[in-house]
């Protein structure tokens, strides 16, 4: 009885999620393929040193160098990513002329890179304009992931939790469709 009737009361939805995704244990020899779609200069984001420990960033530094791409480092992205990592990613981004942002790990590298994407092309300050002000994203960087620890769903949607530890904030943007996402 009320089982059915709260089921009968759902909303409809539909849901489309543009992410090209390569799952499986060869995933990453679709990295070179990936990297010939954009353009030469690459900003790899990363957290600790976890991916250095397992061999994950030797092998895809190789990709990016085997692909001929030049690369820049923003590294030491922690849990909860705060805004000074995003304003040095987006600095790194515009001096640079980045062309990919290619984040290596979960979702709170995932997250800042997502920030970085949308803020670097944009006029004025990134947390004002698309976390206080909520202003729609709609131009970024190309942004490809390669996925370490499968938690938050966030090689998946375009949504980014970012602190701001100067305010006390942690807020949540949607809506990011300015970005490509690949993850691999």
């Amino acid at each position: 009885g009320a089982f059915w009737e709260r089921r009968r009361s759902m909303n409809d939805f539909m849901y489309y999620n543009p992410v090209r995704v390569h799952f499986g244990a060869d995933a990453m020899s679709h990295l070179p393929e990936e990297l010939g779609k954009f353009g030469a200069n690459v900003l790899l984001t990363y957290g600790g040193g976890s991916i250095k420990r397992t061999g994950l960033y030797d092998r895809v530094l190789d990709a990016l160098r085997a692909a001929g791409k030049s690369v820049y480092e923003l590294s030491g992205i922690m849990p909860n990513p705060r805004t000074e990592k995003v304003y040095e990613g987006i600095e790194l981004c515009r001096k640079h002329k980045i062309d990919l942002i290619l984040a290596v790990g979960g979702g709170s590298t995932i997250d800042c890179s997502k920030a970085i994407a949308v803020g670097a092309p944009a006029e004025g300050d990134f947390w004002e304009k698309f976390y206080v002000n909520w202003e729609s994203a709609e131009t970024g960087i190309p942004l490809g992931v390669i996925l370490t620890i499968p938690a938050t769903g966030s090689e998946l949607d375009k949504s980014a939790v970012i602190t701001n530890f100067a305010t006390g904030e942690k807020r949540s943007k949607q809506n990011y469709s300015g970005i490509f996402m690949a993850g691999l």
